[in-house]
């Protein structure tokens, strides 16, 4: 009895979490501006970490789940984030050079985050808003796979951006981590684990809140100097993440949320703001990428702050359209 108690400890652990999943990624937030010493030490696993987060989302779906989401819905999926991952960033680059702000560091940062695909978490984030997972977890995958195609014509309008071969490459091993990982999952789900409880799915969930505050300590590291060293830059760049990533969320579910399913509306939505910019800093010159630095950092805040703060405003329009 003493043994099936202490195992059945870490379970109630990660369904703890998973009712507060929302503030453990605030308190991750929290852990990485007041603990630079640990974010430095986190900052080589991040990777490895993301890894793990893929395996997770792909390990609560299931290949089943899965299956039926992309079942009629691939040509609609390619249509929506061809608008996102191309159209919407060519606009902007057409907006911008009318206005003649092109060389902004706030302009280049605004054309990173419309080119570039969902972030890995998003289906944990989705699910921790109380939505269905499989919608982002779709968004996510094909994405990823075709953002070697879509980054070509921004690249080209924007050479400032890198070149095009780093963040193909880029792209492409992101594309190779998430496929293994979700094979991984959808292998130990369609063999060992076909039939998880609702209480083991949100241990799962609790342990993909816990990965994912770990993950946002390393990401920022950067913020850390800013505050001390440069605080009124900090401040700007946060009002700007803030108002790009919650205003195009925001957007986002009101333009799409009498055209589709809730579950969709809110996986496209919280795909509108969070994006894996983390791709195309690996191709950015130095010159463009000094300046980015503290944007890099301050986006992670919004990013993590989406499940507690868009989770209820998103959950508040959809019942007042109901």
């Amino acid at each position: 009895m003493a043994a099936r108690d202490r195992a059945a400890r870490p379970e109630l652990m990660l369904r703890w979490l998973a009712d507060r999943g929302p503030w453990v990624l605030v308190a991750g937030i929290v852990a990485g501006m007041l603990l630079p010493s640990l974010a430095a030490v986190l900052v080589p696993y991040i990777p490895h970490m993301v890894a793990g987060l893929l395996f997770l989302s792909a390990l609560r779906i299931g290949p089943a789940r899965m299956r039926e989401s992309l079942r009629g819905t691939l040509r609609g999926t390619l249509l929506v984030l061809l608008l996102m991952q191309l159209a919407f960033p060519l606009a902007a680059i057409a907006v911008i050079s009318a206005f003649g702000w092109l060389g902004s560091p706030f302009a280049l940062a605004f054309v990173i985050i419309a080119m570039a695909s969902s972030i890995s978490g998003a289906p944990n984030m989705v699910a921790m808003m109380g939505f269905a997972p499989e919608a982002s977890m779709r968004f996510l995958l094909i994405g990823t796979a075709i953002l070697p195609l879509t980054v070509i014509p921004v690249l080209w309008l924007m050479p400032a951006l890198g070149g095009f071969a780093d963040v193909i490459l880029a792209a492409l091993r992101l594309l190779v981590v998430i496929g293994l990982s979700s094979v991984f999952a959808f292998v130990i789900r369609g063999v060992f684990w076909k039939d998880p409880s609702p209480s083991e799915l949100k241990a799962v969930d609790g342990a993909s809140a816990l990965l994912l505050a770990v993950i946002v300590i390393g990401l920022m590291s950067a913020v850390n100097a800013a505050l001390i060293h440069a605080p009124s830059r900090f401040w700007l760049w946060l009002g700007f993440v803030l108002t790009v990533n919650f205003g195009l969320q925001l957007v986002a579910f009101l333009v799409l949320r009498r055209r589709a399913d809730v579950d969709r509306t809110a996986a496209l939505s919280v795909m509108a703001g969070n994006r894996n910019i983390a791709l195309f800093l690996v191709a950015l010159p130095e010159a463009v990428t000094a300046p980015l630095l503290v944007f890099i950092g301050c986006y992670q805040i919004p990013m993590y702050l989406t499940p507690l703060v868009m989770g209820r405003v998103l959950k508040g329009l959809d019942r007042g359209r109901a």
